[in-house]
């Protein structure tokens, strides 16, 4: 009998585990309403408030992000929280546990979803700026070899944008799922968001372990990697979308896809993984590929008022004009913030000094009241 029971339970655990990698769950609830079932995401990208800007971050929630009905707001914090599992990471005067909890109730108040980001992968670096991990475990480098200080713009002899790490540096998971499960803890929530766009340094050649590797499966592999962890918790993983679509054959180019041999990455990532398609020129068609690979996506806008009107009107037209099993993978749109949330807030709060990112996120605010 206890034999039995062993087996028993092995079984529906195993079935639990197949359950989860297979069925995605949205972060959108079930729409209760027309502008659900129109854009059933509807979110802020922007990075994390500092200390001294906390309160008119809450400001900005509490009077406009949740009368206009948004109800996803993705945080990065990188740096910027008192780390205890890693301590050194950490910035000066960051954004302690009880700051955190001050956005939380915000959020919770207002149904609003709390996905924090941490950079990884790429975006170890910017300019001659070597960011926190990269500075503090520089055994984790992919290419070492290049030095941030020599940086000197765009292009360069060095290929240098951002530093990236090395996916397969055998410490990096230890440090990597420590952030994870503790900005996870701290926000309360069941999302995190990786970031990992604009990766140009992997597979280097002068990488002793990644030389000579195929850069889509190095890619997936710490995309599931990632996923998997955050999985163990009942958590979700959130990605920006550029690494999974080739800048050759949809003219993209080496931006907002890839130009380095990782869109095929796209049909080895687990289907549950969230797609961030950010394009701010043009209303690509990519999120309806994405969705059609079976994941789930939002289209990111930025800074054009227009063009961000015309990409949330594309998604509500392909989420009425597929089919149901495509429908339920185009999700809505998510508006990006690239500047510190302080500068952004004086130029929304100020009209005079509006800038098209403001007036972008102003003019998605009045569509969605509409809908």
């Amino acid at each position: 009998m206890r034999r039995f029971l062993f087996v028993l339970l092995a079984c529906l655990a195993a079935t639990l585990t197949a359950v989860a990698q297979n069925q995605p769950t949205a972060p959108a609830q079930t729409p209760t309403s027309a502008l659900d079932e129109a854009l059933p995401v509807r979110g802020l990208a922007i990075q994390a408030p500092s200390v001294e800007g906390l309160d008119l971050f809450l400001k900005f929630i509490e009077e406009e992000l949740a009368p206009a009905h948004f109800n996803l707001l993705i945080l990065r914090v990188d740096w910027n929280y008192d780390y205890k599992s890693h301590p050194e990471l950490r910035d000066p005067n960051p954004l302690t546990e009880t700051h955190v909890k001050r956005l939380v109730a915000a959020c919770r108040k207002h149904g609003i979803r709390l996905a924090p980001q941490i950079n990884l992968l790429g975006h170890q670096s910017w300019a001659k700026t070597t960011y926190s991990l990269l500075r503090e475990y520089p055994e984790f480098d992919e290419t070492p070899h290049v030095d941030t200080a020599n940086y000197t713009g765009w292009p360069n002899p060095d290929g240098l944008y951002c530093k990236s790490y090395c996916p397969l540096h055998p410490d990096m998971p230890r440090v990597v799922n420590a952030l994870i499960d503790e900005i996870t803890t701290v926000f309360e929530t069941d999302l995190f968001h990786a970031g990992m766009d604009e990766v140009f340094y992997i597979a280097d050649d002068n990488c002793p372990r990644c030389a000579g590797k195929d850069p889509a499966e190095l890619f997936a592999g710490e995309v599931n990697r990632i996923r998997n962890h955050l999985a163990l918790t009942g958590k979700r993983l959130m990605i920006w979308g550029d690494r999974l679509l080739d800048g050759t054959l949809t003219g993209l180019g080496a931006w907002e896809a890839s130009m380095n041999n990782t869109a095929r990455a796209v049909d080895m990532i687990a289907k549950d993984v969230f797609v961030c398609d950010w394009h701010y020129e043009r209303a690509d068609l990519s999120a309806v590929y994405l969705a059609m690979k079976g994941l789930d996506v939002a289209t990111c806008p930025w800074r054009r008022p227009e063009l961000a009107i015309r990409q949330m009107n594309d998604m509500i037209a392909w989420r009425a004009q597929t089919t149901p099993a495509t429908k339920s993978h185009l999700q809505g749109i998510i508006e990006t913030v690239w500047s510190p949330a302080e500068p952004f807030l004086r130029n929304y709060y100020n009209p005079s000094t509006e800038d098209g990112v403001a007036l972008t996120v102003r003019r998605l605010m009045e569509e969605y009241k509409k809908l």
